[in-house]
């Protein structure tokens, strides 16, 4: 800056900080200003101030506050103090000098005593709550609390509301700094809310105030101290209702709402008062819309408050049977508007309510929150009634709520299946096109919540009933609906089942896509994809009729009215290419391809469909053609790169802002709130992005090395993205795509395909990707994407293997520690959910589904580690040394089946992996482990007993004094009566192989005569293929080698033997690989010579006839 202009600057700050309050004011308002660049230079002296003199500048702005006769000014100052008493970058306070702040503190309350503007003085509060929260816990306000109990008993209506607003901020920042005060504050709540004088607004703030003060206490005895305000709190509302004060009502419901999803519990003592009062509220038709709305949002948060009070809804039936009764009527709110049977689209909702949509919405979270055993009871009672009336909005409305229901009431629904699909299709005959409507609608609903199981067990009922509704040529609405479900139906459906039904449906189809309605045509189209992509090969007989129809829509519909129908032509050709297969398509394929090209290289609109219908047609022909594909991959990849780097469309507020996110009820934003903002996204981004990254995956995984030429774009695209919390399908397929990459490029490098790069590009890859993975773990929130990035990094695992460095494998061993620290915290709170006082089986069945969910996390914990055993052997042992404290609990008893094996699957890898270097662990792990040889999981089992075998192999002098008690156990599962059982054979398989080794390791320690031909009297294993080539193979060593004890005297054994190498040759390359078998055969020539006849003779005649003769013929051919 040129000394001059920073003169300029000195002598306008001096003016501004001096004594002449106009430069200010005018320097306030400049920042309040429209033009971007009078508020821009403002912002910048503003910001001079505050570096040069934050005593002169905060003094100013209290000044303003205390002083302007302009509202805006005094607004302004409020807002801009508070920014600068914020913890944040800009935190002004410990920079002023004590007497500033003394000055501030005492200002800042003067003017709630003397402001007169409501909106200013919850500014003021706002102000004086920020900077409380920064000071009060260190004791650097003493005057404050006094002065607010003050306010509260004065007789200002207005200076209560602010106390109880400032209660309510604090409570949220430093509730601690409350908690001590409690007995007072619960008095002057208490007082507060059974005044008769106190005004409306004062009881909100003080509701307010005492429900942020029931959430911050942590302990349930200080809460349960404030049981008796609830009856006060609940009056609140009833007597702004009474008052005909609907907009206070509605603020005090908003605030019971809050509290009902954060503390139910507080509100169980009182729970059938509480709700009953709700119930009324919803069923008062003098109410608002929004206040009974209000009230059933209270009495629906409170059932879906599963983690804090599970069960709790379900005691209260009789209340059940109220609100679905109150839903139901809601459903009623519909006309039969004509602009919804002649509407161009399905999304048309003419004639549909508020009242209707928010009775919707709430059916189906009623039923996610209550389930089946308590929703369908009410539903059979009810549902009837409505069926069989003359109306036909109640007829509708029926069959609307049956679709809402399905949901959450599969399992119970899944079982009466017959009395669901009956009420169903008696309803396709109604004389009311929109209850035929609704009818084909519940199927399609019911296709997708209550499948496989309708579709195995109704297909004969449903797709002749669907088939029919498409030909209602009066109604296009019924039609396109029709093959709508047409798809939620055969989504869900095998190719045996939906066969028989495809000349019918697709011969119906085609005579939709000929239909002169667009919105028939689209849904035919999608109807014909999924049915293609059900029946795959069977589709065939199918191509030459539909394809030319799905090309020339592919090419005329060309203007903007037809862009959707366009964009289903291209998914329709793509899935109907992949259902036939390459040869089939191949030449109608090159066709396609060009039309696409040409598509792709013109100007489409943003809002255009095509573009992502488009992405995901270029990814199933790439599926369909496979590495014939790669010549159009320079015309894919540009703009499927730029999709996948789309950024979010974000609009930010603060969550207690009062303007909310104008367009809230648009469809395409979402809105999510993080701390304490509130964040709208524009959801079609999000979902281009997602289909964009998913297509990604899918290219690097079809098309192997091809991609290698891409990686570099597409690693930098897709790794940032492993953290887009925004959206989880965007998260997912980032994950997905990790191992795909970093594979593409170790085959294109050892296939010479590579341009030059050689192994240290894996390596670079592989640097980037795997600790963007470990972080990205890290911070999940979600427990199966979790588990998704366990899985993906051990993919990546085993491509690096030893590229990994040691700072890294530290990382992940770190990140694995966290992993089952945070799983053993979420599986302590549902023990905690599962001690609640409603806990009921419903619940249980929700906690075992969180568990199983757990336990996937778990299993893929044990893969990674194996891995890491695998590649790195003993030098990992260092940090197995570290996690056996995480590892160790999994053993015990009070764990899943699962953890035990999981535990025992890792200690088996080391223990094989890293031989005598493991030895160290047997007395740790063998007591575990000889224990777990005869748990009642037959999976724990076959863990353990081959984690015998592996330590009889390995463990030497170490192994030798624990041989009795091994026999023993593996005895106990030979033996078993059950041991055959499909169950149990892994585990009988794996002790026969660890009895085995103890013969070949251990012959000095056991009764050889008696355990070896014991151990051969079990062969051949058959259901473990894996042990039974290494078992056969053992077995043919002893033999080759003349065993003594395996012989037996006399060569008794000799039959035995013989039978089994019958019964594994004859079993093809299964049971033996091809140098095992070979050396059989070659044993049974020797015999052939050196055996006498006899002999020879009766160890044929112990052979089943078909064993002779393929024995025979594997002897003569093989020589």
């Amino acid at each position: 800056m040129d000394p001059q202009s920073t003169q300029l600057q000195q002598a306008q700050l001096a003016a501004i900080l001096g004594p002449d309050p106009s430069p200010f004011e005018t320097l306030i308002s400049h920042l309040m200003s429209s033009s971007n660049e009078q508020r821009s230079q403002a912002e910048l002296l503003f910001n001079l101030c505050k570096q040069t003199d934050p005593d002169s500048l905060s003094l100013k702005l209290a000044h303003l506050l205390q002083f302007s006769p302009h509202l805006e000014g005094r607004a302004m100052s409020a807002i801009l103090l508070r920014k600068q008493l914020t913890r944040d970058d800009s935190y002004l306070w410990p920079r002023l000098n004590p007497a500033t702040q003394s000055s501030l503190k005492s200002i800042l309350l003067a003017c709630i005593q003397n402001e007169q503007t409501k909106s200013i003085s919850k500014k003021l509060c706002d102000t004086i709550s920020e900077l409380a929260s920064g000071i009060l816990a260190e004791n650097g306000w003493p005057e404050l609390l006094p002065f607010i109990f003050q306010c509260v008993s004065s007789d200002s209506p207005k200076l209560q509301e602010s106390a109880f607003l400032i209660f309510a901020q604090l409570s949220q920042y430093i509730g601690d700094s409350l908690t001590p005060h409690i007995k007072h504050l619960h008095a002057v709540f208490l007082q507060c809310l059974t005044s008769s004088t106190a005004n409306s607004d004062v009881k909100i703030a003080s509701l307010n105030a005492v429900i942020n003060f029931i959430q911050c206490l942590s302990n349930s005895a200080d809460r349960d101290r404030f049981q008796d305000l609830l009856p006060a709190m609940m009056r609140t509302l009833t007597e702004a209702l009474n008052n005909g004060q609907e907009a206070t009502a509605q603020e005090a419901l908003e605030l019971l709402i809050e509290l009902a999803g954060t503390e139910p519990r507080f509100l169980r003592r009182q729970l059938v008062d509480v709700v009953g009062a709700m119930l009324q509220i919803a069923e008062a038709d003098s109410l608002e819309e929004g206040t009974r709305h209000l009230a059933i949002e209270f009495v629906i948060t409170l059932a879906e408050a599963r983690q804090r009070a599970p069960g709790m809804m379900r005691k209260l039936p009789q209340f059940i049977s109220r609100l679905f009764a109150i839903l139901m009527k809601m459903l009623l709110d519909v006309e039969d508007d004509p602009a919804w049977h002649s509407a161009d689209s399905e999304d048309e909702d003419a004639g549909e309510t508020s009242n209707y949509s928010v009775g919707q919405e709430c059916l189906d979270r009623l039923s996610i929150s209550l389930g089946g055993n308590t929703i369908v009871p009410v539903a059979s009672e009810q549902l009837p009634a409505y069926l069989a009336a003359p109306e036909w909005q109640q007829r509708h409305a029926a069959l609307i709520a049956l679709a809402q229901i399905a949901e959450g009431c599969s399992k119970v629904m899944i079982k009466n299946l017959e009395q669901v699909v009956a009420m169903v299709l008696n309803s396709f005959q109604d004389q009311h096109p929109r209850v035929r409507w609704a009818a084909i609608n519940a199927i399609g609903q019911l296709s997708t919540d209550l499948g496989p199981d309708l579709q195995v067990q109704y297909h004969q009922r449903v797709l002749p009933a669907l088939v029919a509704a498409m030909d209602d040529f009066q109604n296009p609405r019924v039609q396109a609906h029709a093959a709508s479900a047409v798809l939620n139906f055969s989504e869900n459906c095998t190719p045996d089942i939906l066969t028989p039904y495809l000349d019918g449906i697709v011969s119906k189809l085609l005579v939709l896509l000929q239909n002169g309605k667009q919105m028939v045509q689209e849904g035919a189209l999608t109807a014909l994809a999924s049915v293609a992509d059900s029946s795959q090969e069977h589709f065939q007989k199918y191509y030459d009729a539909v394809m030319p129809y799905l090309k020339a829509i592919l090419v005329n519909a060309s203007d903007k009215s037809n862009r959707m129908l366009r964009a289903k032509s291209m998914e329709c050709i793509s899935l109907v290419g992949m259902a036939v297969g390459k040869e089939k398509f191949r030449d109608d394929a090159k066709q396609v391809m060009e039309v696409l090209m040409s598509l792709q290289g013109s100007q489409l609109e943003t809002d255009d469909p095509t573009t992502s219908y488009m992405l995901q047609a270029w990814a199933r022909l790439c599926k369909c053609l496979g590495q014939d594909f790669l010549p159009y991959m320079s015309v894919v990849m540009p703009p499927l790169l730029q999709s996948a780097q789309l950024k979010p469309d974000v609009t930010i507020t603060s969550a207690d802002s009062d303007n909310d996110i104008e367009d809230s009820d648009d469809e395409s934003m979402e809105t999510i709130t993080l701390g304490d903002k509130r964040i709208g996204i524009k959801t079609s981004v999000l979902e281009e992005k997602a289909t964009a990254c998913n297509m990604l995956c899918c290219y690097a995984d079809e098309l192997k090395e091809g991609f290698f030429p891409w990686i570099d774009q597409v690693a930098p695209t897709l790794v940032p993205l492993l953290k887009f919390y925004f959206h989880e399908e965007v998260r997912k397929a980032a994950v997905s795509a990790m191992p795909e990459l970093l594979r593409s490029a170790k085959l294109a490098i050892e296939k010479g395909l590579a341009q030059g790069r050689d192994g240290s590009y894996v390596k670079q890859l592989s640097d980037y990707i795997i600790p963007a993975l470990v972080e990205a773990l890290h911070k999940e929130p979600d427990t199966e994407i979790c588990a998704n990035m366990l899985d993906s990094l051990n993919e990546c695992l085993e491509v690096s293997g030893t590229l990994l460095e040691e700072s890294q494998v530290r990382s992940i061993v770190d990140e694995i520690k966290q992993v089952i620290t945070a799983s053993s915290s979420r599986k302590r709170e549902r023990a905690e959910r599962a001690r609640a006082e409603d806990f009921d089986a419903e619940e249980g069945e929700l906690i075992k589904e969180e568990n199983e969910q757990e336990e996937e996390v778990f299993d893929q914990v044990g893969e990674i580690l194996g891995t890491l055993i695998k590649t790195f052997k003993a030098s990992f042992l260092p940090f197995f040394d570290e996690l056996s404290s995480y590892l160790t609990p999994m053993w015990g008893r009070d764990k899943t089946p699962e953890e035990r094996r999981i535990a025992i699957c890792i200690f088996d890898d080391v223990a094989e992996q890293c031989r005598e270097a493991a030895v160290k662990y047997y007395d740790t792990f063998l007591p575990f482990l000889l224990e777990a040889c005869n748990d009642e999981n037959p999976d724990v089992r076959q863990a353990a007993v081959y984690g015998l075998g592996v330590c009889a192999e390995f463990g030497g002098s170490m192994f030798k004094p624990l041989v009795g008690e091994a026999l023993s156990r593996l005895n106990t599962v030979i033996q078993n009566p059950n041991a055959l059982q499909p169950d149990n054979l892994m585990a009988y398989d794996n002790a026969v192989s660890a009895l085995g080794k103890i013969c070949q390791y251990h012959r000095d320690s056991i009764n050889s005569a008696q355990v070896v031909p014991a151990w051969l009297n079990c062969l051949p294993i058959k259901g473990d293929l894996i042990e039974a080539k290494v078992v056969h193979d053992l077995l043919c060593s002893m033999v080759e080698r003349s065993d003594r004890e395996l012989l037996g005297p006399n060569n008794q054994y000799l039959p035995k033997i013989v039978a089994v190498f019958a019964e594994v040759l004859c079993a093809g390359k299964d049971l033996a690989t091809e140098q095992t078998a070979s050396r059989m055969i070659n044993l049974l020539r020797q015999l052939q010579q050196t055996l006498p006849p006899s002999t020879l003779a009766s160890t044929w005649s112990s052979l089943q006839p078909q064993q002779q003769l393929a024995l025979q013929s594997i002897l003569s051919s093989a020589s």
